[in-house]
């Protein structure tokens, strides 16, 4: 059993090694795993709120999508997309934000300090704030609500967007009286490794004080190495590991053994100088080969675009039935398939032909049967029953059900219908997406028909 967890990449800025230790490396790891159906996508709306730099955004997206993929994250086995590519989630944001209330989305954090700092400085309260920023959170529950992610990995900052995510959610579940969303879990990165920049201070682009992952090339990682800061303590003066950053991030790289071996450096004195080198020749050791990789990759957008282009293939494959399902529960159905519902309008005569059901045994002994239209096509073919009085019991239910409570799933070519949980019975493949839609429209009016048939022979 595979859990699905989705993590977004944010296209601003260009990775430097913080950000490899820290996320790329244990997302990618994590992406291995068995267990997990990894969804990662790289999130170029959200970079819209952050940046209004055309060249900035496209670049970083470039230098980011080509990172991921030379540190080892494998396309054939992770879905790998731009959130941009993916029109249902823009769509999905609409539908969400229709339910979510303006209240909720006053107390998320981003917002809320924005509003404070110009509350401080004497500004209008709003000053500044796009309404892009305000909706960040309804964009971020569509990213997640859209594929059903059961897990989403996050800093502790991020968890008010999680819970907003399931709130948002819930709440449409609420109002369309089905569940429609997996509510997902936030996933806590107690264990993240946080690297010290330059200066000491955590590894930030805000503190100007980061160290390359690929940029510049070895010559250039060396030369921000040498520039790491250091005490005074000349060659020959013993060294304490566990307060230089110099030994912090030579452990983010190296093994136990190398690790133990460079302390003992340390204690005993080595200069600075020659730890630095020793340090920078531990990093390069594992950024080379990815560095190859890399130039290869960023020479190649072309073959990067058609990376991201077939992962948003495979999430397509996803997000549009999830789409369709929901259109077709909020009454954003096609206008051929509108009927008259009771109460404004009278129950169907006697006179009109009902759709029908057919039961068979199979070949192997078992007891099926079919949903045909009145025009005698195949609706819905039910699952193999060892009883026969099982089969008609379904039968029974699915006469009395009716169009709205019909709990149907929405996959690529087909539909499958639910009865307490439980699959029951499915429809024939259809040839593309808009031949599904129209046949989930015609089943739940041909399912509608047989209760108000069955309803009117009750009275």
């Amino acid at each position: 059993m595979q859990t699905r967890v989705l993590t977004g990449i944010t296209t601003t800025g260009t990775p430097h090694l913080g950000n490899y230790v820290g996320a790329i490396r244990p997302a990618i790891a994590a992406s291995r795993r068995a267990d997990v159906d990894a969804f990662f996508f790289m999130a170029d709306y959200h970079a819209l709120i952050k940046s209004d730099d055309p060249a900035r955004i496209e670049r970083s997206r470039l230098e980011i999508a080509a990172t991921w993929l030379a540190a080892g994250l494998d396309p054939n086995k992770v879905t790998f997309y731009k959130q941009s590519d993916i029109p249902e989630i823009p769509e999905l944001t609409w539908l969400l934000t229709c339910v979510t209330s303006k209240g909720l989305l006053n107390r998320a954090h981003a917002y809320k300090a924005a509003v404070d700092k110009n509350t401080e400085t004497g500004e209008d309260a709003d000053a500044g704030i796009t309404a892009g920023l305000y909706m960040y959170p309804v964009l971020m529950a569509a990213d997640i609500l859209a594929f059903d992610a059961k897990q989403v990995p996050v800093g502790r900052d991020q968890i008010q967007h999680i819970e907003m995510a399931r709130d948002i959610g819930q709440r449409f579940n609420h109002i369309y009286g089905r569940e429609f969303f997996v509510l997902p879990e936030a996933v806590i990165e107690e264990q993240v490794a946080t690297l010290p920049g330059l200066d000491g201070r955590k590894m930030s682009k805000s503190y100007d004080n980061t160290i390359p992952l690929f940029a510049g090339g070895a010559k250039h990682l060396r030369e921000t190495v040498m520039r790491i800061v250091t005490d005074s303590r000349t060659p020959g003066e013993p060294k304490d590991p566990d307060s230089s950053s110099l030994f912090t991030i030579f452990h983010a790289f190296a093994s136990d053994a190398e690790s133990a071996a460079f302390r003992r450096a340390l204690e005993e004195g080595i200069g600075w100088g020659e730890a630095k080198q020793v340090l920078y020749e531990r990093i390069e050791a594992d950024v080379a080969p990815m560095r190859e990789r890399y130039e290869s990759l960023i020479s190649r957008p072309a073959a990067i675009e058609d990376i991201l282009r077939e992962g948003a293939r495979k999430a397509r494959a996803v997000a549009a039935p999830k789409l369709a399902e929901l259109r077709d529960a909020i009454g954003l159905r096609a206008m051929s398939s509108v009927t008259m519902r009771a109460g404004s309008a009278k129950l169907p005569s006697k006179s009109i032909k009902s759709p029908r059901f057919a039961s068979f045994r199979d070949t192997d002994g078992s007891f099926r049967f079919r949903l045909f239209s009145s025009e005698g096509d195949e609706l819905l073919l039910s699952k193999s029953f060892k009883d026969p009085k099982a089969a008609g019991v379904v039968q029974k239910q699915l006469k009395t059900l009716g169009g709205d409570a019909a709990t149907l799933h929405v996959l690529p070519r087909s539909l499958v219908l639910e009865l307490d949980g439980e699959p029951v019975a499915s429809t024939p493949d259809y040839v593309d997406e808009p031949a599904r839609d129209e046949a989930l429209h015609y089943l739940r009016e041909a399912l509608d028909l047989l209760a108000s048939q069955e309803k009117e022979q009750a009275s």
